[in-house]
C-alpha cells in the first residue's frame, strides 16, 4: 500500500475491541485542556448543587405545600415518593438519550426543565399541577445524576476518586443549604411559594457552562439518523451481568436507608423526647457531616486496591449507630448521628464505584444508569415499609430491624463490587 504523503495527520486509532462507542465524541471543551477541564469542573459543580436542592427545599415546607394546595394524605405520600419514580424511570432512557445527542446538550435540557419545572410548581394553584411540574423538574435531576459520573470519566480519568468527591460534596452542600433555609426564605417573603421557587435562579445558572459546547454539537443527533456506525453497535448491558446487579443492589440498599432516615429519623428523636426543634437540629447533622465525608470516601476509594475495607467499615458504622437508635436513642443521640453521616458514606462510594468498574464512557454511562434506576425502585421501598412497621407495632424495634437487613443485603452486594474488574469485560 503507498503510504501518505509527508504531513498528512495519521488517521485516529481505533477502539479497543469489544468496546461500545458513543454516538460520537463527547465534544466538551476543545479551546485548551487545562481551561476546558476547569469549565467542565466548575458546570459538573453548577449541576450538582442543583440535584437535592429541589427535594430538601420541598420537604422543609411540605407541610405548608399541603395546607396551601389542599393536598389529600395519600397525594402528599406521593409527592415525597416521587423523585424516586422519577429516577429510575428517566433515569433508565438516558443511555438512549446519550446515543442521540451530546452531554453538553442533555444538561442544558435538563437544567432548562429543572429550571422550568421549579417555577411552575411555585406559582401554580392545583395539586394536579403542581405533581406534574415536580416531575418535570425531577426528570432534568434524573438525566443530569446520570451524566456526571460519565462525565468525570471521560474528562478526569486519572482523578476519579477527587472529582467524584467534590461534586457529590457540592450536592450535599446544596441539599443542606436548601433544607435550612427554605423555611427562612419563605418566611422572609410571606409564602412557601417563595422558598421553593427561589431555587430555580440557581438552576439557570448551572444552564451557562454547557452553552458553548451544546452550540457546537448540533450534528450528532442527524449523524445517529443517518446511520452512523457508531450509534449502531450495540450497547453494553450491565442487567446481563453479575457486576451489574450487584451495583444496583449496592446501590439501591444505601439509598433505601438513606431516604428512610430522612424520612423518619427526627420522628425518631421525637418519640425519644426531643423537642421538635433540637430533633430538626439532629436530623440535620447527618447532611451536615456528610459533607466533609462525601469528599473523603471517593477519594479513599480512588487509592485502594479493594474497597472491602471501606464496606466493612461503614457496615460496622451503620450497625452500630442502628443499634443505638433502637436500644439508647437519646443517652448518645449526637454519637448516633455522628456514625450514620459516616455509614452514608456509601453514597459517594458507590458512585466513585460506577467510574472505577468501567473502562469506557459509554460503560460508565451504561452502568450509571442500570445502577441508579434499578437501585431507586428498591429506594423508594424505603420509607414506605419503615412506616408500615412504625404504624403496625408503634415502636421504633422493628424498622430498625428492617433496616439492618437491608445494611446485610448492602455489604453482601459490597463484597461482590469490591475487587477490580470492568462492565465491559462481563458482557
Amino acid at each position: 500500500m503507498t503510504p501518505p504523503p509527508a504531513g498528512t495527520p495519521a488517521p485516529p486509532p481505533a477502539p479497543p475491541a469489544g468496546d461500545a462507542v458513543l454516538a460520537e465524541p463527547l465534544p466538551v471543551a476543545e479551546p485548551s485542556r487545562t481551561t476546558g477541564g476547569l469549565l467542565v469542573l466548575a458546570g459538573m459543580l453548577l449541576v450538582a448543587l442543583n440535584l437535592r436542592a429541589a427535594m430538601t427545599s420541598l420537604g422543609a415546607l411540605l407541610d405548608e405545600v399541603r395546607v396551601g394546595l389542599a393536598l389529600s394524605g395519600v397525594t402528599a405520600g406521593f409527592v415525597t415518593t416521587l423523585p424516586a419514580i422519577a429516577f429510575a424511570g428517566l433515569g433508565a432512557a438516558t443511555p438512549w438519550l446519550v446515543r442521540r445527542f451530546s452531554p453538553a446538550r442533555l444538561l442544558v435540557l435538563a437544567m432548562l426543565a429543572l429550571t422550568v419545572g421549579q417555577v411552575l410548581r411555585a406559582v401554580t394553584g392545583s395539586a394536579a399541577m403542581f405533581l406534574l411540574t415536580s416531575a418535570l423538574a425531577l426528570a432534568g435531576i434524573a438525566v443530569a445524576n446520570i451524566l456526571l459520573p460519565m462525565l468525570v470519566k471521560q474528562h478526569f480519568p486519572h482523578r476519579t476518586g477527587l472529582v467524584t468527591g467534590a461534586y457529590v460534596m457540592t450536592m450535599t452542600l446544596g441539599a443542606t443549604v436548601a433544607a435550612a433555609s427554605a423555611v427562612p426564605v419563605a418566611h422572609a417573603f410571606g409564602s412557601w411559594r417563595a422558598g421553593l421557587g427561589v431555587w430555580a435562579g440557581l438552576a439557570a445558572v448551572a444552564v451557562l457552562p454547557w452553552l458553548p459546547a451544546a452550540l457546537r454539537s448540533r450534528g450528532s443527533a442527524r449523524r445517529v439518523r443517518r446511520g452512523d456506525p457508531a450509534g449502531a453497535r450495540p450497547g453494553i448491558r450491565p442487567g446481563r451481568t453479575r457486576l451489574g446487579w450487584a451495583m444496583a443492589v449496592y446501590f439501591g440498599a444505601q439509598s433505601l436507608s438513606g431516604y428512610a432516615i430522612m424520612g423518619w429519623l427526627a420522628q425518631l428523636f421525637r418519640d425519644a423526647g426531643f423537642r421538635p426543634q433540637d430533633a430538626g437540629l439532629l436530623l440535620a447533622g447527618v447532611t451536615a457531616l456528610g459533607v466533609p465525608i462525601a469528599l473523603l470516601m471517593p477519594a479513599l476509594a480512588g487509592r485502594l486496591g479493594t474497597l472491602r475495607p471501606l464496606v466493612f467499615t461503614l457496615t460496622a458504622a451503620s450497625s452500630l449507630a442502628y443499634l443505638g437508635l433502637a436500644f439508647a436513642p437519646r443517652d448518645a443521640a449526637v454519637l448516633w448521628v455522628v456514625l450514620l453521616a459516616f455509614g452514608q458514606g456509601a453514597f459517594p462510594l458507590i458512585l466513585t464505584t460506577i467510574g472505577l468498574r468501567a473502562r469506557t464512557a459509554d460503560g460508565t454511562v451504561a452502568l450509571s444508569a442500570f445502577a441508579q434506576s434499578t437501585g431507586y425502585v428498591i429506594a423508594a421501598l424505603g420509607p414506605l415499609l419503615v412506616g408500615i412497621l412504625y404504624e403496625a407495632t408503634g415502636a421504633w424495634t422493628a424498622p430498625i430491624g428492617f433496616l439492618m437487613v437491608a445494611l446485610m443485603v448492602q455489604t453482601g452486594a459490597g463484597v461482590l463490587i469490591a475487587r477490580p474488574r470492568y462492565i465491559e469485560d462481563e458482557r
